[in-house]
């Protein structure tokens, strides 16, 4: 098993980020960009899968207030671990670490973007999506950024709730409920995000060990997470089917979910065999970048079959 240094932690001192004069884009950073067009992406296909409709602009106002709620729990995420993004090499070149950005002025930014966005999801379609956003960005900000990410190995696990929450939103959007659709969806990501975000734990496990994160790599071992990668896969793959029987994936996306779904397994057990050098980075690189469009995949099928007149239902 790897040992863990806590080089650093909650308990160590904080550092001091001093910023000399964030512009726009830096700000925009802050928001964590490529995880915002992720959530917009999930939210909207929670919105055409639900029973009902939205007048298009309050779904659009709609989608960007759950787009900046998004960004403002990233910013906060930011803020609060620019203690550890100092000291690993993908992030250190973020705002705050990077002293372009104080982490006082990260935090008001992050908290009026907070309250800023569930007001006008409220206002603009309905309380219950305001309020489910609200605990997306306390569930990400509080309960996973200073909680789980530092205390335990299932951080991701536990945290992916948060990732997988968009789906439910957007239902909650447009019908003012929420359905077995958007908790369908919820749960695919939900049992996506470990395999996903593991096999890049797996390459980075070192730089996790300095930062003093327990990730599970670090605190399992590299065999019993290609284990867990494994297993995680082979409950993904006929869970991204479950649309199909609930009669709200089509064709497209039966062929979609079948292939993607073998995919996934087929890297996974690529992971599982290649356990050293450069192999091991090529087999957990690929298994990364086929899991993001084995999801983009799946979404993209059921938005064009609910959104095009693409739908050929099997059940």
């Amino acid at each position: 098993m790897t040992s863990l240094t806590n080089t650093i932690g909650p308990d160590a001192p904080a550092p001091a980020f001093t910023a000399v004069g964030g512009d726009v884009p830096d700000y925009f950073a802050l928001l964590k960009p490529r995880v915002m067009v992720l959530v917009i992406f999930t939210a909207l296909v929670g919105m055409v899968v639900s029973q009902g409709h939205v007048q298009p602009a309050i779904g659009v106002i709609s989608l960007l207030a759950i787009a900046v709620g998004a960004g403002a729990s990233g910013c906060l995420n930011m803020w609060w671990d620019a203690d550890i993004d100092a000291v690993m090499t993908r992030t250190a070149q973020r705002p705050i670490p990077a002293g372009r950005i104080s982490s006082e002025e990260a935090l008001g930014f992050g908290l009026f973007l907070s309250v800023a966005s569930v007001l006008v999801l409220g206002l603009a379609a309905n309380w219950l999506a305001a309020g489910l956003l609200a605990f997306t960005i306390v569930f990400y900000a509080v309960i996973y950024s200073m909680w789980l990410k530092r205390a335990t190995a299932q951080n991701i696990v536990i945290g992916g709730a948060a990732g997988a929450l968009p789906p439910v939103i957007g239902q909650a959007v447009v019908s003012g409920s929420v359905g077995i659709e958007s908790l369908v969806l919820f749960a695919i990501i939900f049992i996506w995000t470990p395999p996903h975000f593991w096999a890049l734990a797996l390459i980075k496990a070192e730089e996790y060990a300095r930062a003093g994160i327990p990730m599970m790599p670090n605190v399992a071992g590299p065999a019993s997470t290609r284990r867990q990668i494994v297993w995680y896969t082979v409950f993904l793959a006929p869970l991204g089917l479950v649309p199909v029987a609930l009669g709200f994936g089509g064709l497209l996306y039966a062929v979609i979910g079948v292939v993607g779904g073998l995919g996934m397994l087929a890297f996974s057990i690529r992971v599982l065999k290649n356990r050293e050098g450069e192999a091991e980075k090529r087999a957990a690189m690929g298994m990364f970048g086929f899991s993001i469009l084995y999801l983009f995949a799946l979404f993209s099928a059921l938005l064009a079959e609910q959104s095009f007149g693409l739908f050929r239902p099997l059940v």
